[in-house]
């Protein structure tokens, strides 16, 4: 009886230090996400719109835009550099627990969209704004 003891013990104490939902909505997901619904969990595309909708996000897209549309290459180059420094930001800026647990109980999505989206938006960028500015044609006889 002795070893069954020590091991009904020990997974009782292995269940009681588990972080449970109450445990981590009231540590970590009202501290990372405040305004989180405890009834939903949220998606790749829920994180897509809380990310993409941050100031700077919404400042780095209106950056794009401008750069797009006037096609300035060096601008361009800038802004991407802002994109990467800002994903670094966000990706690890949070300590890898904090988000393991906070994505566990359901108040954190994958950023992977994001980071595909704002992947996709700087190559698309970079591509547009070098495709104007070739050098002319020679023509040789």
């Amino acid at each position: 009886m002795g070893p069954l003891r020590r091991g009904l013990i020990s997974t009782a104490i292995l269940l009681g230090t588990a972080p449970l939902a109450a445990y981590a909505q009231t540590s970590v997901c009202s501290s990372l996400r405040p305004n989180w619904d405890a009834g939903t969990t949220a998606t790749a595309v829920d994180e897509l719109v809380a990310l993409m909708s941050t100031p700077p996000s919404l400042i780095l897209l209106v950056a794009t835009a401008l750069v797009v549309r006037l096609r300035h290459q060096w601008g361009a180059l800038v802004v991407v550099l802002a994109w990467t420094v800002w994903m670094s930001t966000l990706t690890l800026g949070t300590p890898a627990p904090l988000t393991l647990q906070a994505m566990a109980e359901g108040c954190i999505g994958s950023s992977s969209l994001f980071i595909t989206t704002v992947i996709a938006l700087c190559v698309a960028t970079i591509l547009y704004t070098t495709r104007g500015a070739k050098n002319p044609p020679t023509t040789e006889k």
